[in-house]
C-alpha cells in the first residue's frame, strides 16, 4: 500500500495501517523534531503526532502524505513547546523543523535577522497586528481562541491574518531584492 491509501485505512479504522506509517515515517520524523525539540520530548511528540494522524485521518485530503503528517508535527511539537511554557523556543524551532536538512548555523542567524526585519514591518510590539501574528504564527493558536484572547470577533482575526500575511511577504521580498552587501 502507498501512503494514500495507508491514510485512507487509517480513516477506516485500520489500526495496522496507522503501525505501518508510523514505522514509514516516524525515524525521519524523530530525526527532525530532535533538531528543535529537547530529546526526551520526541517520542512524545511523535506519540501525540500519530494519536492526532488517527483521529483527523478522515480529512486527509489524497497526494502528499509525507507533508500532511510533517504538518501535525509541527503543530504537536509548537503545542508541546507552548504547554511546557518554552515559547522562546516555539519560533526558532518551528524555523529550523521546516527545513529538510540541519540548519547552518550562520544561515539560520540570516534567516532569524529577515524574519526579526519582517516582524518589525507588523508595527511595534503588543499593536493589535504583532499580538495577532505573535499568538497564530509563533504559539500556534487557532483563530477562535486568539479572538477570545483579543476581545475581538473571528473575522477581525481572519482579516488581521492576511494583512500580517501580506506585509511580511512584501518585507521579505524587499529584503530578498537588497544586493548582498546591505543585508545585516
Amino acid at each position: 500500500m502507498d501512503d494514500d491509501e495507508l491514510v485512507s485505512a487509517v480513516a477506516g479504522g485500520d489500526d495496522g495501517a496507522l503501525r505501518e506509517l508510523f514505522s514509514r515515517h516516524a525515524p525521519w520524523m524523530a530525526a527532525r523534531l530532535r533538531a528543535v525539540l529537547p530529546a526526551p520530548d520526541v517520542e512524545d511528540v511523535l506519540q501525540e503526532t500519530f494519536v492526532a494522524v488517527w483521529r483527523g485521518a478522515a480529512g486527509y485530503r489524497l497526494g502528499g502524505a509525507g507533508g500532511w503528517l510533517w504538518g501535525i508535527a509541527r503543530r504537536q511539537a509548537a503545542l508541546w513547546l507552548r504547554r511546557r511554557g518554552r515559547t522562546d523556543l516555539l519560533l526558532p524551532a518551528l524555523l529550523a523543523a521546516g527545513e529538510g536538512q540541519p540548519v547552518d548555523p550562520t544561515e539560520a542567524a540570516l534567516l532569524r535577522a529577515e524574519l526579526a526585519d519582517a516582524v518589525e514591518a507588523l508595527g511595534p510590539e503588543g499593536s493589535p497586528q504583532r499580538e495577532t501574528w505573535r499568538l497564530m504564527y509563533v504559539e500556534d493558536r487557532p483563530v477562535a481562541e486568539v479572538a477570545e484572547l483579543m476581545g475581538v470577533p473571528e473575522g477581525t482575526v481572519k482579516s488581521r491574518a492576511y494583512q500580517i500575511r501580506r506585509l511580511m511577504r512584501a518585507a521579505l521580498r524587499r529584503h530578498d531584492s537588497m544586493p548582498e552587501g546591505d543585508r545585516r
